[in-house]
């Protein structure tokens, strides 16, 4: 069968189509993953309430609600592959999503507001969950001067611990934000189902931006620059039409074979 090796502002994944197949995702997940270093297993499979449906488990093999960066790779995956065309919507998890393409690398969806807001879950520390079920954020807003980035080794222990803090009962991507100027902001996360760093966290980058509008850190009347360790997003809170909409790069990498022995389709 073959798969895919995609990109999404860093976020690796593995994508495949599922459709008809009876697969072990958790264990593909885990498998694939670690074989090439990928953040998460996406696979399109059928749905009765959209084009398709996205299937999301993270690289320890645990399911995921959902993941913005993937969403945008899924987009590209199905376009790419005739399942949809230049405009489609899914079901994932933590609801449906809209998803567009924008030229041949950039993609854009419509994610699903938050179900869970909390501004002071733990502190200053405020709790985010994107969709419903929703996927859980804890957000920091990182008061320095200085280069977010530059201190990322540093703050890796600081924040895996807070993934566990009791505050959050589901477990939380942790999320640090620096804002670098008007409309920009620095974003870092620890993932959950990664459990490290990584270069991207699309469902992230967009709490962060519902936190710092509602903490009138920066203007929600106009989209956010949201730089990521692997690349840049643009965040806008629509909240008139209760959807916080990502724009951003999707890529395929290579493709692979491999024999997975499902049973039956």
């Amino acid at each position: 069968m073959t798969y895919f090796c995609m990109n999404g502002a860093g976020n690796s994944f593995v994508v495949l189509d599922a459709r008809g197949k009876r697969l072990d995702f958790p264990e593909l997940a885990k498998s694939l993953c670690a074989l090439h270093r990928a953040d998460g297993l996406i696979a399109v499979g059928n749905s009765d309430k959209a084009d398709f449906k996205m299937i999301f488990y993270n690289a320890d093999g645990s399911l995921g609600e959902m993941c913005g960066n993937g969403a945008r790779c899924i987009c590209r995956f199905a376009h790419d592959q005739g399942i949809a065309g230049d405009t489609m919507v899914f079901e994932a998890t933590a609801g449906l999503v809209r998803g567009w393409r924008v030229d041949e690398s950039q993609y854009r969806v419509a994610l699903n507001l938050p179900s869970v807001l909390d501004l002071h879950r733990k502190g200053d520390i405020a709790y985010v969950e994107l969709g419903a079920p929703g996927v859980p954020h804890a957000v920091r807003l990182w008061e320095t001067e200085e280069d977010l980035f530059a201190h990322k080794d540093a703050l890796r222990e600081e924040m895996r611990a807070l993934r566990f803090d009791p505050a959050f009962p589901k477990g939380a991507n942790v999320n640090y934000c620096h804002l670098v100027g008007e409309g920009e902001a620095q974003v870092l996360t620890f993932e959950r189902g990664v459990e490290d760093l990584t270069l991207a966290c699309g469902t992230g980058a967009c709490a962060v931006t519902v936190a710092s509008i509602l903490n009138d850190k920066v203007d929600g009347s106009k989209p956010v620059t949201v730089q990521l360790l692997g690349g840049d997003l643009n965040i806008s809170w629509e909240r008139d039409e209760n959807l916080i909409y990502m724009t951003g790069p999707a890529t395929t990498v290579f493709d692979g074979e491999i024999d997975l022995g499902f049973l039956g389709e």
